[in-house]
């Protein structure tokens, strides 16, 4: 954590609480109190109305008309930051995001026990091997520092790459990096569970204008054909959560009927084949024929 980082978490925790010693900063933040009392000093040079108190229970306050007229964020905000934060700590990976859980519970107290949200998510024995390529794509990107690995695409073929990394994302359930990647010349959207060797080069890069580039940037996106699919009420919800009310419609006192978009090849079967004998797709009949022709690739592995 940078100084200026230091900083408005100060404020920040001085907003929820009336005093905080020199000591208990120095602990939540692994400084010394020297640096505390710098950063003290620091805030009430930018006019923060910054007091202290001698003492046994002393320590730093800020005066409490700036916290009426001056307040950041609710406690019921912070309680709602941490409620998602800790639902999310099973995909989020740094020791940052322990760091900022801590420095909110603190703001908050003991307001968020017995929260009346709580997110879960699978703890997939895969997910602890990619934490280090996560640290190391965070680490490139905030050293302004060129990424090299070797890169498998879903047909197996491999290749290497150079990267100038701008961006991780987390998507479904995976996790992606993009840059633009010097082998090609162009932006590209790497999956990481595709990536081996990977480590971060000497050279580091002058980043380009990447916000302006990511909206001329065409990326390919496969076309979307509008299908008809007769689904049993075991995994209405499902479709409910991704294409919502609007799109399912009663058929039978067995059966819904619903219209969704999906592209036509393996990605589009392979998500509905996941539905089994509770999805049956009726329209269109192209869709069909090429559905039953990736059905029967898969028996003809069992033949």
């Amino acid at each position: 954590m940078n100084k200026i980082e230091r900083l408005i978490s100060i404020i920040m925790i001085l907003l929820q609480k009336n005093v905080v010693s020199a000591t208990e900063f120095a602990k939540l933040f692994n400084v010394s109190k020297r640096t505390i009392l710098r950063d003290m000093e620091t805030l009430g040079l930018s006019n923060i109305p910054i007091y202290a108190i001698n003492g046994v229970n002393g320590g730093y306050g800020i005066m409490d008309e700036y916290k009426i007229d001056k307040r950041l964020l609710s406690s019921k905000d912070l309680e709602n930051i941490l409620t998602a934060l800790g639902g999310l700590g099973k995909i989020l990976f740094s020791d940052e995001v322990e760091s900022t859980l801590k420095k909110i519970e603190s703001m908050i107290g003991s307001t968020i026990s017995g929260g009346t949200i709580q997110l879960s998510f699978y703890n997939w024995d895969g997910r602890p091997e990619i934490v280090q390529i996560l640290k190391t794509c965070q680490e490139a990107i905030e050293q302004g520092r060129l990424l090299t690995f070797d890169y498998i695409d879903q047909s197996g073929v491999k290749s290497q790459r150079r990267v100038e990394p701008y961006q991780l994302r987390f998507s479904e359930m995976s996790w992606y990096l993009k840059g633009f990647c010097l082998d090609r010349m162009e932006y590209r959207t790497f999956k990481l569970s595709r990536t081996d060797n990977l480590n971060i080069d000497i050279k580091t890069f002058v980043a380009r204008d990447y916000m302006t580039e990511q909206k001329t940037e065409q990326y390919y996106k496969p076309k979307l054909i509008t299908i008809k699919v007769l689904i049993s009420h075991r995994i209405k919800d499902q479709f409910i959560e991704r294409y919502g009310h609007k799109r399912i419609e009663a058929y039978n006192s067995e059966l819904l009927i619903a219209e969704i978009d999906m592209p036509q090849n393996h990605f589009g079967f392979r998500f509905l084949a996941g539905f089994g004998t509770d999805l049956e797709i009726i329209e269109p009949k192209a869709y069909v024929e090429e559905f039953r022709e990736f059905l029967n690739a898969m028996l003809n592995k069992y033949s």
